[in-house]
């Protein structure tokens, strides 16, 4: 017969169960600072331009095709999804933590006795026991340790998902920006061409000018001279391409190859920004919920070291069938059973479990602030990415103006130079001038469009 105060045992559980040590995690109020990343463009509600697909941002279709290829085959990407399916693994292990587990046994034991001792003498010497059996046990979640170890797991899991997305946020940003960046190489590549076309020419002419008397053989090596600058200028610009190129075939997973692309004349730039609010880098950027999910993990295992120190309650069970005769084993007269029920309260452990608990602790500040940190880097970014395209944008306008004026001054100097009234020097600086200018610009064009990408991934977009 069972013990009948067995019987209570799970009624007691659920009582207790009621007084959880394990606390509930909360997200603070004051986690995000609402100063609206020290810019003067206020959001007027909440649209952002990281609730936009990558597709909508990015309209080149080979910078598409591209980002399509990385996201399938970039290795950073691939690993990211094993850390996915191993903490996967543990998350469907934390939601069977409630239940019993559950053994089956089959066994055969023989025993050789001693003829002089108390039995051996009944059994002749030796005995044989069949055994056929299962076995349960079970851990009450008085104080919310197995809860708490399962929305760690969970934790986990989720945080292994948004790692995963951070991971695909970061590798479009890259991609975006190395594509942008062998656009303008092009058009440089391209300027430094015709440079090159125009200086021979010139070198040429001035040659003539020579004979004629109206240049020195200083005016001659002054102008070889800057056909030598854009030649080395040239080489220079096709390393760049070069290693740009392989740089991107490694973040498409392939080996270095010719990567193809379109003109930077061609990529559109929006009028306006919408950056929405700070407090949507919660739920916009990835590695900000991945930071918040090793909070959670950290807050409830902190619960679990805190729960090993309380008493816990298990109740345990075996039940089967047990005979000395094989063909007698499967009748009522070999069925057994037991139950046992019990409290354990640790009392003496060299203080591990308070060390335990100590150390979760710290490692929960820690999470929390890995958690902050990982806010106020997010909050700069955006604040980063938002002067560098506004300070992008009006230089581009100063520069124009700049280019603009370096032209004219091309004119007139080889206009004075026509008449004998002008000196060689200035034409040459003139033309010097116009090329950084015109080189100057491109890079401008450049920027604005690093600085789109960049705050696109600073507000959390692309991983959608």
């Amino acid at each position: 017969m069972l013990n009948k105060s067995l019987l209570y045992i799970p009624f007691l559980s659920l009582l207790l169960s009621s007084c959880f040590v394990a606390k509930d995690y909360e997200q603070s109020d004051k986690v995000v600072e609402e100063v609206y990343y020290r810019t003067d463009l206020l959001p007027e509600d909440s649209i952002s331009m990281a609730d936009y697909s990558w597709r909508e941002v990015f309209s080149d279709p080979n910078l598409v095709r591209h980002i399509e290829a990385g996201l399938e085959a970039n290795l950073d990407i691939r690993m990211a999804l094993q850390n996915i399916l191993a903490a996967q693994s543990y998350y469907k292990q934390g939601k069977w933590g409630q239940l019993p587990t559950l053994s089956g046994t089959g066994k055969v034991t023989h025993q050789e006795l001693s003829k002089n001792s108390q039995f051996g003498a009944f059994f002749d010497g030796g005995i044989t026991q069949y055994e056929v059996s299962a076995g349960f046990s079970w851990e009450a979640d008085i104080w919310g340790k197995i809860r708490s170890q399962r929305r760690a797991f969970e934790a986990s899991y989720l945080q292994s998902i948004a790692a995963h997305q951070a991971v695909k946020t970061r590798l479009i940003n890259d991609i975006a920006n190395l594509y942008f960046r062998l656009l303008a190489l092009d058009q440089q590549l391209e300027l430094t061409n015709e440079t090159i076309k125009n200086r021979e020419q010139a070198l040429e002419t001035t040659a003539s000018l020579k004979i004629a008397g109206i240049v020195t053989e200083v005016g001659v090596k002054q102008t070889e001279a800057q056909l030598y600058t854009a030649k080395a200028l040239k080489v220079d610009l096709q390393r760049d391409l070069h290693l740009a190129e392989n740089t991107l075939s490694i973040l498409l997973g392939k080996s270095p190859e010719d990567i193809s692309r379109g003109d930077l004349d061609d990529q559109q730039l929006p009028e306006a920004l919408s950056i929405g609010f700070p407090v949507q880098l919660l739920r916009n950027r990835p590695d900000v919920f991945a930071a918040e999910y090793g909070l959670i993990n950290a807050f409830e295992m902190s619960n679990v070291a805190k729960t090993n120190l309380y008493p816990s309650l298990t109740i345990s069970g075996t039940g089967g069938i047990q005979g000395l005769e094989l063909d007698q084993l499967f009748s009522l007269n070999s069925v057994f059973a037991n139950v046992i029920g019990g409290l354990t309260q640790p009392i003496l452990n060299g203080r591990r479990l308070k060390t335990q608990f100590e150390v979760s602790l710290t490692q929960q500040e820690q999470a929390y602030l890995n958690f902050r940190k990982t806010i106020l880097t997010a909050e700069k970014e955006v604040s980063d990415a938002i002067y560098n395209f506004d300070s992008a944008k009006e230089k581009e306008a100063l520069v124009r103006k700049e280019l603009d004026a370096n032209r004219v001054a091309i004119e007139y100097s080889e206009e004075l130079l026509d008449n004998g009234i002008g000196n060689y020097l200035e034409v040459i600086t003139a033309r010097e001038n116009a090329l950084n200018s015109e080189i100057k610009l491109i890079n401008t064009r450049y920027s604005q469009m690093e600085a789109l990408t960049n705050l696109y991934r600073a507000l959390g977009g692309g991983w959608q």
